[in-house]
């Protein structure tokens, strides 16, 4: 469970992490796209640092200003994606003043899909939808009161390691499909280093 005070300090720890990941994540990404992965959401993480003085003290509102920063970031497809994100975890948290596990996991299938609407991909397709998608079951399937970020992390990796031996089905990747296989994706890299900073 999780407040707007909880909420705020996890949101400095995923500034920092994104910032340190993002060499991590410009390599991998220019293995199989434009390389900028890294450059995009060390953008964001910026911007959501420039917006941390005057974030709200409400739950909705801090996702929503997140949505905003990452939205201002760059023209990056992920850095959108992010901010749709975001913006679904807003609408989720609606007037709550906390989450617990099965408001996280509606708001995480609530994103899955909003992120399936907009971008074009499917679960399946080796994308940060599948990361998001496993995390979901995982803390669906956990019980009241465990810690969530460690069910994360562990779904999050064991993601990786399913999709691993998959080529890329969509995105800039889906051009390399053959050459993807045996590689990770970045966004579901992306993924993990997010949750490991939450």
């Amino acid at each position: 469970m999780f407040d707007a005070a909880l909420l705020k300090s996890a949101l400095d720890r995923w500034c920092a992490a994104l910032e340190a990941a993002a060499p991590e994540l410009n390599a991998l990404d220019g293995r199989l796209g434009d390389g900028d992965l890294g450059a995009t959401l060390q953008k964001c993480a910026a911007n959501v640092r420039a917006a941390a003085a005057g974030l709200p003290d409400d739950l909705a509102g801090i996702f929503k200003r997140c949505a905003g920063a990452c939205a201002n970031a760059s023209g990056s497809s992920f850095g959108t994606l992010l901010a749709v994100a975001f913006l679904t975890a807003s609408k989720a948290a609606g007037g709550a003043e906390r989450m617990d596990r099965r408001a996280t996991v509606q708001a995480l299938d609530q994103a899955v899909a909003a992120l399936s609407a907009r971008g074009g991909a499917a679960r399946g397709d080796k994308t940060m939808l599948d990361s998001l998608h496993a995390i979901a079951r995982a803390l669906d399937e956990s019980p009241d009161g465990v810690a969530l970020r460690p069910v994360a992390v562990h779904a999050a990796r064991a993601a990786l390691d399913e999709f691993r031996s998959r080529p890329n089905r969509i995105g800039r990747a889906r051009m390399f499909a053959d050459k993807s296989v045996g590689l990770d994706d970045p966004g579901m890299v992306a993924i993990l280093r997010m949750v490991q900073a939450l």
